[in-house]
């Protein structure tokens, strides 16, 4: 409700909000369903009077609730990732102006064909975060590569509103296609609000590097591992997928003989990867792809010095007031030169940079204060 100028009671009209795009809640990995869990943790309180709707893999969820905290859960039978995201998000968004939805908020770009049928036939304003370039991804090839590409363009051109989690992106689609992007990013304070795990040991010793990340190319591992294996003094945790890639399998193959490089599969429980960061004596981030990556503003809220891959995303993520490589030569130079000074220094401008602009109230506000323009 609000009150006109006359001091009348007015009634609101409830503004119905539908998010497309994620595999589902109550999140379980992914920057976009966390993101979705922390929009609908803050909706009340930025969105007064409204409702949401969150579209779901029935796939991924083999007891379906209804509801989850204060949105309500929709199902639709098609898995959330690879080629069937694509039909996936197309009968969400369907499915979302069928029910009368005022907003959409789609995340990705999977199913943004669908866009020009949507603004045909339906009022909805549509708000679209086109994530990373994730054509440029080395893991899309050919026919995949192009469709996304195709994707991304009809996202930019037949959405309201484009949401980018990084000035670079941004940079990019005004550059590309003459639109400019709002700047949001993520946030990165659940990391820290949890419980540290303490039954959760690993025999690990005191002043190890760390990292959380896919095992993929553009993640950079291989420059990693090539660094660490010859810095016998600097032992090194990396977490993530190693099995399920050539690329992972051949690494962990290739590094298996030294003691110091703990080679470990993915970690979701946030309270074992908060006793795994906590631990740290500094993060290291090799993703080059992607944006804003939410490894890098969750390790920011730690405090630690980070020495993160050269390039523009991760310079506007942290404002460049990080530690960058781009060999692996540069990055054991890094490692053996640090001292305590500058990584306080360091540790304490990323907490600084992450608490200012990467905590879920900010992010919450600024999604909010787009979607109820």
């Amino acid at each position: 409700m609000h009150w006109d100028r006359n001091k009348t009671l007015v009634q609101m009209k409830e503004i119905s909000l539908a998010i497309v795009g994620i595999v589902g809640l109550p999140a379980n990995y992914g920057g976009f369903e966390t993101l979705t869990e922390n929009l609908v943790k803050h909706h009340r309180a930025a969105l007064f009077n409204s409702s949401v709707t969150v579209y779901c893999s029935s796939k991924s969820y083999p007891f379906k609730e209804s509801t989850y905290l204060s949105a309500r859960l929709k199902y639709m039978p098609f898995n959330a990732n690879g080629v069937q995201s694509i039909p996936y998000d197309i009968c969400s968004l369907l499915s979302a102006i069928w029910n009368r939805s005022d907003v959409i908020l789609l995340l990705g770009v999977s199913g943004a064909i669908a866009l020009p049928i949507v603004r045909l036939f339906s009022s909805a304003r549509i708000i679209t975060n086109i994530d990373g370039i994730e054509w440029r991804r080395s893991k899309w090839k050919g026919l995949a590569k192009g469709y996304l590409r195709f994707s991304e363009k009809l996202a930019v051109h037949f959405s309201h509103e484009v949401i980018a989690d990084n000035a670079a992106i941004a940079e990019y689609v005004q550059k590309t296609y003459g639109v400019n992007a709002h700047v949001i990013g993520y946030g990165g304070n659940h990391s820290v609000a949890v419980e540290s795990s303490s039954v959760y040991e690993l025999g690990l010793p005191k002043n190890y590097a760390f990292s959380v990340c896919r095992i993929e190319p553009e993640n950079n591992i291989h420059l990693i591992l090539e660094a660490f294996y010859k810095l016998t003094s600097n032992p090194i945790v990396i977490v993530g997928n190693w099995n399920n890639s050539v690329y992972g399998i051949a690494l962990r193959k290739q590094y298996a003989m030294y003691e110091h490089l703990y080679m470990i599969d993915s970690i979701y429980d946030l309270s074992k990867l908060k006793s795994l960061r906590s631990g740290a004596s500094i993060y290291i981030h090799g993703h080059s792809a992607g944006g804003t990556n939410p490894s890098l503003v969750e390790a920011m809220h730690f405090g630690k010095p980070i020495l993160a891959f050269d390039c523009d995303f991760n310079r506007y993520t942290t404002e460049g007031n990080a530690l960058f490589f781009k060999t692996s030569n540069t990055l054991m130079t890094l490692v053996e030169s640090l001292d305590g000074d500058v990584a306080e220094r360091v540790g304490d401008k990323m907490i600084e940079i992450a608490q200012r602009r990467y905590t879920w109230d900010v992010v919450a506000k600024q999604y909010f204060d787009l979607l109820n323009r």
